[in-house]
Parts: structure tokens; C-alpha cells; sequence
């Protein structure tokens, strides 16, 4: 059977819309994802670790067979690939990050994975990409993301 997930873009190191549009190939490639479509890449401002460049963030809706776990160990693989290396300050400046945002509607909360992403519901530069993708998306436990959006003006 196969699920929609959302799986959030961004990168602020190197040439970022190559690596991301390079990632985006990536996953199109596996053979249990379909890409069903891309946000628009936006400029946006860091969170948590503000002493870096403004990263450039988007959102992928795919469909795949893959289960939550199984899609993260491909994202991981994917960010790996591209010399993605988890050292530095958390929130750091990074050359890609791939985070599973929404995986249908479950809700999933395992050591190492929690979906819907643990902070979504706080953070602008993931959901407009949502919001773009599909604007009667339903953030499980926190209603539509149009709604959610306008609890951060």
C-alpha cells in the first residue's frame, strides 16, 4: 500500500539548490519512492544557532511503501551520501537535512523518530512548503496547517 509522506528540504552550506534538487533525484530514484512534488525553494533565517547564513528550505511530498522507519533510514542514507556529517552545533550549518515531517496521518513517537516532526507546528519555514504543497493538509494533533500557519503571525 502505498502512503504519502512530506519530507522537509534545506541545506545553507555550498551550492545549496544543486544538493537539494541532487537529494530530490536521489529519492525519486529509490525504487519503493514516487516524488509527487516539490515546494518552491525559499531563503529563510536560522533557528536555534543564528551565527550562520540563511538556509535555503523547501518541502517533497512522496508517495512510497516504505514504512516511517524504513523512509528515515533512506533519508539518512540520502544525507550521508551527499557528505552530510552530524558534528557541530546543534542547528548548525549543514550542506542538507532531510526530516520526515508528516508520514500520512499517523502519529509515531519511537527513540530516534517522531512524526508528525516534533517541532512543526513551530516552524514557518516548514510549513509554507506545506502549506504550498497542499493547502488542506492535515497536521495530526494540531488541526490544518493553513490554521497552524496563523497561530504564528
Amino acid at each position: 500500500m502505498r502512503n504519502t509522506a512530506y519530507v522537509g528540504v534545506g541545506s545553507n552550506q555550498g551550492r545549496s539548490r544543486e544538493t537539494i534538487e541532487r537529494a530530490v533525484a536521489m529519492l525519486g530514484e529509490h525504487e519503493s519512492i514516487r516524488v509527487v512534488a516539490v515546494s518552491t525553494l525559499r531563503e529563510t533565517d536560522p533557528v536555534g544557532y543564528l551565527d550562520q547564513p540563511l538556509f535555503l528550505n523547501g518541502a517533497v511530498r512522496l508517495e512510497t511503501v516504505l514504512a516511517p522507519r524504513e523512509l528515515l533510514a533512506v533519508l539518512l542514507a540520502v544525507e550521508q551520501s551527499l557528505g552530510r556529517v552530524r558534528t557541530g552545533p546543534r542547528f548548525g550549518p549543514r550542506g542538507i537535512d532531510l526530516d520526515l515531517l508528516l508520514y500520512g496521518d499517523a502519529a509515531v513517537d519511537e527513540p530516534g523518530l517522531t512524526v508528525p516532526h516534533a517541532r512543526l507546528h513551530e516552524r514557518r519555514f516548514a510549513l509554507e512548503p506545506l502549506h504550498e504543497l497542499d493547502s488542506a493538509l492535515v497536521i495530526p494533533g494540531h488541526g490544518l496547517v493553513a490554521d497552524v500557519l496563523s497561530k504564528l503571525d
